[in-house]
């Protein structure tokens, strides 16, 4: 998908003095908007310190409403939604309206790496603080509900003491490295990321050098052929490829993003090798930190100066400004080789296996945790990864434990052979504590799940169809990058009233072994299901896809020529 454009195009483009975009390099640092100067007062950091000197000792109607609202976002801290709000008032309520006393806390994960020692303490602090509730997301976090403020200091002491951290886990800032979650065990890992990701990490995370970013900014480094991060959705994106010339390394891709505009990232045709990967990812979000627009928040990420750009000009302002030298051209990575949920039992290159398992659409629990971190030590394992598709990683399981360790693992809920929708299935947080969204996903995600299972028992489905369910336009749950994407809204229930349900985009889909580049779902006018109708309809148009497709036609292909009237 790289770009092919000659032209020579000013580094630093004059601008119009009656619009600013707030590019700081461009149009100075002046503040455009009211986030960018409470940013400039604080960026975040400091905010911790009122939390544990303040806040946790006076309580919630204590906090500065630009801390609560803003600032604590950089220590992975929002307001969820108070109980019993409908989806219509969503957008009609004001934030404080809307907003409970208790928090979403979201702990980074970098890499997705944990060992049984972490997974317990995140148990405990999900059964201490957060009435069990956990879920898995997908960018390899965890997030607990229902924390209150009092209990924070706690909180981080327990997490810190086993090397966890929310640091910048939200805010506008280097959001948690997605990294494969087979990094380092693999037996067909091209390279092992994880050094690269850790040295990023200790370099820049919770400095002032990136904590005041026009929007947020999102990494993903693999080493996998099964390009296992959804790298084509992320603001920088490092994929492992061979060089002819040059050995392994990365490929370079930048300004993918989805919400309401979504735009998929970009080859810059640039090699990056293992030692310049620091330097790089450093120059990227740099540029990010002084180019991107800072005046309008909804055009804030860097997807959209890619777009005015184009991936020469962006290379070209990489190199020249930032680096101090050209990069190697490079070889774009063949087609994936592999799913990259890693679900299922396979062999590690130490002769031990690993095991990735499902649990529905991400949702966990303190005690399924911490029995987790129990089971695996019984059968001689301390590690586990969370993955980008809400699914977790077992490691270093000897073969002659692999059976009864399944069995055991179904018992917890977490399935290693999953049905094919429990694979495919992902759902955003929803309305249960999201204050933006408008449905709710996790339980209707579920529901259709189970009916799914025993509608479509026993037929023959020759690929796997992703299902996302999200609350809300804003694609959390990558809706547009679904086979079957599903975006929450309210439709007229026929009586004069309102009843959850969703737009459906069909055929998109990211890199992978039944396709060879990204690609958007397809959106047919007037194609809307309710949320109670949903699994009617995944079956009809399941069946529909199977009696109409064409030999080794995929989902997505037959979704993309069908009549819309099939689509139905």
């Amino acid at each position: 998908m790289s770009q092919s454009v000659t032209e020579t195009t000013p580094a630093r483009p004059p601008r119009p003095a009656s619009r600013p975009n707030g590019q700081w390099l461009v149009d100075g640092t002046t503040p455009l908007n009211g986030n960018e100067k409470w940013k400039q007062v604080d960026n975040g950091i400091a905010v911790r310190e009122r939390i544990e000197r303040i806040y946790s000792k006076e309580g919630f109607d204590s906090i500065d409403g630009t801390d609560l609202h803003g600032r604590f976002r950089w220590w992975g801290l929002y307001t969820q939604r108070k109980p019993g709000i409908d989806g219509g008032k969503t957008a009609t309520l004001e934030p404080h309206e809307l907003e409970d006393r208790y928090f979403m806390l979201r702990v980074r994960i970098d890499g997705g790496q944990l060992t049984t020692e972490q997974l317990r303490v995140i148990g405990n602090i999900s059964r201490d603080f957060g009435r069990d509730t956990a879920d898995l997301t997908d960018r390899q976090n965890v997030q607990f509900h229902w924390i209150r403020i009092e209990d924070m200091p706690e909180i981080w002491r327990r997490l810190e003491a086993v090397g966890l951290e929310t640091t910048q886990a939200c805010g506008d800032v280097p959001r948690v490295f997605l990294g494969s979650p087979v990094a380092g065990i693999a037996a067909d890992e091209l390279i092992d990321p994880t050094d690269a990701i850790a040295d990023i990490a200790h370099k820049f995370l919770g400095t002032d050098e990136f904590a005041n970013l026009p929007r947020k900014f999102k990494t993903a480094i693999t080493g996998h052929p099964s390009q296992d991060v959804v790298h084509e959705i992320n603001d920088i994106g490092l994929v492992a490829v061979e060089h002819p010339d040059l050995g392994v390394g990365y490929d370079l891709w930048v300004g993918g993003a989805l919400s309401t505009t979504p735009r998929l990232a970009e080859r810059l045709g640039a090699f990056v090798a293992p030692g310049q990967v620091t330097e790089v990812w450093r120059g990227v979000v740099s540029i990010f930190r002084d180019y991107g627009y800072r005046r309008l928040r909804g055009k804030a990420r860097l997807k959209f100066l890619l777009n005015e750009w184009g991936t020469e000009k962006f290379r070209r302002v990489l190199e020249d400004e930032y680096l101090g030298y050209a990069l190697a051209d490079g070889p774009a990575a063949p087609r994936p080789t592999a799913q990259g949920d890693h679900v299922g039992v396979h062999k590690q290159k130490d002769g031990r296996f690993y095991i990735g398992v499902a649990p529905l659409v991400g949702r966990v629990a303190g005690p399924l945790l911490t029995g987790l971190a129990d089971l695996l030590e019984a059968h001689g394992s301390y590690r586990l990864r969370t993955t980008p598709h809400q699914k977790l990683v077992l490691l270093d399981i000897a073969e002659e434990h692999v059976e009864e360790l399944i069995t055991a693992l179904d018992k917890l809920g977490l399935a290693a052979r999953p049905s094919l929708f429990r694979r495919s299935t992902i759902a955003c947080t929803g309305i249960e504590f999201c204050k933006l969204a408008i449905v709710e996903t996790k339980q209707t995600a579920t529901d259709a799940i189970a009916s799914l299972e025993t509608r479509l028992a026993g037929i023959d489905v020759p690929q796997p169809i992703s299902l996302h369910v999200n609350g809300c336009p804003n694609s959390c749950a990558r809706i547009q990058t679904a086979d079957i994407g599903l975006k929450g809204q309210l439709l007229p229930d026929g009586n004069g009233g309102q009843t959850p349900g969703f737009q459906v985009h069909l055929g998109g889909g990211l890199a992978s072994p039944n396709r060879d580049e990204a690609g958007l779902g397809r959106t047919v006018r007037g194609l809307k299901v309710t949320a109670d109708d949903l699994a009617d309809y995944v079956e009809r148009i399941v069946l529909r896809f199977l009696a109409d497709r064409t030999i080794n036609e995929t989902f997505a292909e037959w979704s993309h020529r069908a009549e819309e009237g099939a689509l139905q």
